[in-house]
């Protein structure tokens, strides 16, 4: 006669197999070594530093002339 088998461990061995070769393929896939994750890093705030300097500047709402706040030179807006 053959051995038994006991399935649970069968069972736990095989699905700790799949989550071993699941994990190698999504390290293979997303993973990044650190020097590239410091390069990325550092070309984003580049870019972003870029983009900050081409930002359009606008004016607050607090300088807004509004019909009843005086122009410059102290007339009014009719109305």
């Amino acid at each position: 006669m053959s051995k038994p088998v006991n399935l649970r461990q069968y069972r736990k061995a095989k699905a700790r197999d799949d989550k071993r070769a699941k994990g190698s393929a999504n390290a293979a896939a997303f993973g990044l070594t650190r020097e590239q994750k410091t390069v990325a890093q550092i070309e984003n705030a580049r870019i972003g530093k870029n983009l900050d300097g081409k930002a359009l500047q606008t004016p607050s709402d607090d300088t807004k002339p509004g019909p009843e706040t005086p122009h410059s030179d102290g007339t009014k807006d009719p109305g």
